[in-house]
């Protein structure tokens, strides 16, 4: 039986019509799901010798789709939790292809059953203030690109914004008024305000009076002015972490990245007694399940809870060896 190449339009318009034209999704999301995409095609057109724009979606099956998964691991040594993310973008294309293409809906069907692999969700890692204080000491504020680093942290581990976030930031964004406060679109186009302590205001006032002041101007721009990159902020705060770890040893046994100064914030936060619900809305999460994971790492919490526990008052036993057969079979 011939296949039909119904594939490329699929694609096309899952793309255009409803990730772009119906669910207004962000470029950070298009890009992620495109890069699934142009992975399966190029492992489609390896295995099947079909060139992407004469696949058909008969040929894309459930089998097919668990060994790109599968190669994905051991292959390009994707973790599971990048593994389950390429196939939320899969899935969410089958779910869009079973309203356009109701002929496949068994094929459809047995894609989405396609399950998800389980991780191990890690405690959370943050920073201690020592910590944070040799790191924002280690930048060298006498040059511009210090002082908008030093600025830029600042500002990441007092209000806990996501990386994008932060470097979306326009002058315009932040407040300096008597209730200061900086303002961002967070994910899911979700708008939030988040207040800004004396210290951070004073810094911020310092670096915009230095930028001269212009409403739609970067908050913190590259060289040319633009926004900055990703890989510019992680690559500037492993030189301060590295330049830290001098004067405090303890950040060397930590991998410090913009997210954990998120945590960090969160951190600081709870150990100030603040209510989980009003973290939650801090750092603007979704669901309060998501702040769960900062009391998961909260060890100083979880010392108070055992001091004000009556310990069990019990003796330690005396050593007795095993019996020498029975030590010989529990070693087997």
């Amino acid at each position: 039986m011939k296949t039909v190449p119904d594939f490329s339009q699929l694609c096309q318009s899952f793309f255009s019509k409803r990730l772009i034209a119906q669910r207004k999704a962000s470029p950070h999301t298009i890009s992620a799901y495109a890069q699934t995409f142009r992975l399966l095609v190029a492992y489609s057109q390896k295995r099947l010798g079909t060139p992407p724009s004469q696949l058909s979606l008969a040929q894309l099956d459930a089998p097919f789709l668990a060994g790109f998964l599968d190669e994905l691991e051991s292959k390009r040594s994707n973790s599971a939790r990048s593994r389950n993310a390429r196939l939320a973008s899969l899935r969410a294309f089958y779910h869009y292809a079973a309203f356009e293409a109701p002929q496949h809906s068994g094929l459809i069907q047995r894609v989405l059953a396609i399950p998800y692999k389980r991780v191990t969700r890690r405690l959370v890692s943050y920073l201690t203030r020592p910590e944070v204080e040799a790191m924002l000491a280690s930048v060298d504020k006498s040059t511009w690109l210090g002082r908008r680093n030093h600025a830029m942290f600042l500002l990441a581990v007092q209000t806990g914004l996501r990386l994008s976030e932060i470097t979306g930031l326009h002058q315009k964004d932040v407040m300096l008024c008597r209730a200061a406060h900086v303002r961002c679109e967070g994910k899911g186009r979700k708008e939030r305000c988040t207040p800004l302590a004396k210290p951070t205001v004073a810094v911020l006032k310092a670096w915009i009076d230095e930028q001269r002041s212009n409403e739609s101007a970067f908050l913190f721009p590259n060289r040319n002015g633009g926004r900055l990159s990703a890989d510019a902020v992680q690559h500037a705060l492993a030189t301060h972490v590295t330049a830290a770890q001098r004067k405090c040893p303890s950040l060397a046994r930590k991998r410090v990245t913009p997210h954990v100064l998120r945590h960090t914030a969160a951190m600081e936060l709870l150990q100030a007694g603040v209510d989980r619900a009003l973290i939650a809305i801090w750092l603007g999460h979704e669901s309060l399940d998501t702040t769960q994971m900062y009391l998961d790492a909260d060890l100083q919490l979880k010392q108070t809870v055992l001091d004000k526990i009556t310990p069990i008052q019990n003796r330690p036993g005396r050593f007795r060896p095993d019996d020498k057969l029975l030590s010989f079979l529990k070693g087997l």
